[in-house]
């Protein structure tokens, strides 16, 4: 079942520390994702109502938001807990992990469009994505940096807002 072989790969991920907040909120977002499959909608709905409640919980408890409606790469972790929001809108690509304070969500609400980020993303704390845009491969996102931009493959973004520099030395550059 995708339920459980997912939640193993989280658990590996954080390194069979089952007691990490961003465990837990990989466990309730693999919930979320999986209810989806079931295709009866009347036998659906009790599974919904567990998910809403327990999606709750697990916000209150650690101060992170991650809908299941946002698709999330292989080997996603969350290395710090607390004040992290992430849109429904949003998209994460494999190997991609982010910490505390950090927001990836709608720069303005008429808009509904969040970041697209791409594989092997490293997210500092405090950093705030917003809008519609697309966060390259191999990118660093500096602590506190606002990006409001695109960031090409191979950078890193630090600053409010974020300015943009290649990485020197990159074994992903092609």
């Amino acid at each position: 079942m995708a339920l459980f072989s997912n939640i193993r790969a989280d658990l590996k991920v954080y390194e069979g520390q089952w007691g990490q907040q961003g465990f837990w909120v990989m466990v309730v977002y693999r919930f979320g994702r999986w209810r989806y499959g079931i295709k009866n909608a009347l036998f659906r709905k009790p599974f919904s109502l567990l998910y809403k409640l327990l999606y709750k919980m697990v916000q209150i408890l650690t101060g992170i938001e991650l809908p299941c409606e946002v698709p999330v790469g292989r080997n996603f972790r969350i290395d710090h807990f607390g004040d992290i929001i992430i849109s429904g809108y949003a998209s994460f690509g494999d190997d991609c992990i982010i910490r505390n304070g950090v927001t990836v969500g709608l720069k303005n609400i008429e808009e509904k469009a969040a970041p697209k980020i791409g594989n092997d993303v490293n997210i500092g704390t405090g950093a705030k994505l917003l809008g519609n845009i697309t966060i390259g491969n191999h990118v660093d996102i500096g602590a506190n940096a606002v990006v409001i931009t695109p960031v090409p493959d191979n950078s890193i973004a630090v600053g409010i807002p974020a300015r943009i520099i290649p990485k020197k030395n990159n074994a992903h550059q092609p």
